[in-house]
């Protein structure tokens, strides 16, 4: 059986992908790169998230120890007195007036409120990750955006390109009509690197636009808060300078960016493309089974 010509858009949303495109990276000269496994913790990671008042926080989705220091990081940048909003790949764009309505509610409390949020989150996420995060963006009255494209809709872009989720003069504005070719190519070979190799390639131009459209919507989703100052939760992908969200952001907004990466501490990861991030931590490897084997496997079936 051949692997399914339909486009998997799971796996551009999943950790699968986004481990599997951390192997891929190579170190940036003009990072902030930590070579030591301790320089990594909450106190160094508050400090480079308030140098700069739009965050690009890119993150490996299931590595538990980089959650942790990101809420206690967050924790004493709230208590420093900084008020950022705080964005979520994890919630679909439509989940904003639900999120909206349980944050207005006086009588949510933190818990009932993390929860009902927790609800409203897209499928496939380790909540218990996130909670930390929800509740303190509760105890501080933050907002919360949801950020994401929808699944749906980025299949609809896989199939039908940009032109299905985005108005003309909106893909005008965004520097997509058409979209470059530099940018596309460079999508599809992250998306191909993502998916260890084993994808068909005609299906990468409809996973790369996929790709594209989300960095887009989530650009836009921020836009409302960039003078305010917002945390953008997502993956280290989308928070490339080069090919991620920020190329999307207006260009008198970009000196106030500052995109960062947590990257796992592997052989395949001991670099990342020049420019593309301002700093950069390695972790400790979150274990987990190799999605290059189960990729191969479903492609052999």
């Amino acid at each position: 059986m051949v692997v399914s010509q339909q486009p998997d858009l799971s796996m551009l949303r999943g950790p699968g992908f986004l481990r599997a495109a951390a192997c891929a990276l190579t170190l940036a000269a003009c990072a902030v790169a930590p070579e030591r496994d301790d320089a990594f913790n909450a106190s160094t990671l508050a400090a480079q998230i308030q140098r700069r008042p739009i965050v690009l926080l890119g993150e490996i989705h299931d590595n538990a120890p980089q959650h942790e220091a990101e809420a206690q990081a967050l924790a004493r940048v709230l208590e420093a007195g900084l008020r950022p909003a705080l964005a979520f790949e994890q919630f679909d764009r439509e989940r904003q007036a639900d999120i909206d309505r349980v944050l207005a509610d006086p009588d949510g409390g933190s818990k009932v409120g993390v929860e009902r949020l927790v609800a409203l989150g897209a499928h496939g996420w380790n909540w218990n990750l996130y909670r930390p995060l929800l509740e303190l963006a509760l105890r501080y009255r933050l907002p919360i955006v949801a950020a994401d494209l929808s699944r749906a809709d980025a299949t609809r872009v896989s199939k039908e390109g940009l032109a299905a989720v985005l108005q003309p003069e909106r893909l005008r504005q965004l520097g997509l009509a058409p979209v470059p070719a530099d940018l596309l190519d460079a999508q599809e070979q992250a998306v191909e690197e993502g998916h260890c190799h084993e994808m068909p390639s005609h299906l990468l131009p409809g996973l790369a636009r996929a790709q594209i459209a989300r960095d887009a919507t989530l650009a836009l989703s921020i836009h409302p808060y960039l003078e305010r100052g917002v945390i953008l939760f997502t993956g280290d992908g989308h928070a490339r300078r080069d090919i991620g969200v920020p190329r999307f952001l207006p260009a008198q907004q970009r000196d106030r960016v500052i995109s960062i990466a947590l990257i796992e501490r592997d052989e395949a990861a001991d670099a990342v493309p020049a420019g593309a991030y301002d700093a950069v931590f390695r972790t400790a490897i979150q274990p987990r089974p190799d999605p290059c084997a189960e990729l191969k496997k479903r492609r052999e079936m």
